[in-house]
């Protein structure tokens, strides 16, 4: 869970940041929805990445 945890800040954040470059975010409660819509999509596929690794290293 921290491999996750760390995988999404390192590799999201960056993401994030690039992805909201060319969005209007008026406000900071939009910054704020915009952050955590793009970032459960990172989440989740980052997740699911360590996951299968893992599961294919225990073989």
């Amino acid at each position: 869970m921290q491999v996750t945890f760390v995988a999404t800040i390192a590799v999201g954040a960056p993401i994030v940041a690039l992805l909201s470059v060319p969005v209007d975010l008026p406000s900071w409660g939009a910054r704020v929805e915009f952050a955590i819509r793009v970032g459960a999509v990172i989440w989740i596929i980052t997740a699911l990445s360590v996951f299968l690794y893992a599961k294919r290293q225990q073989k």
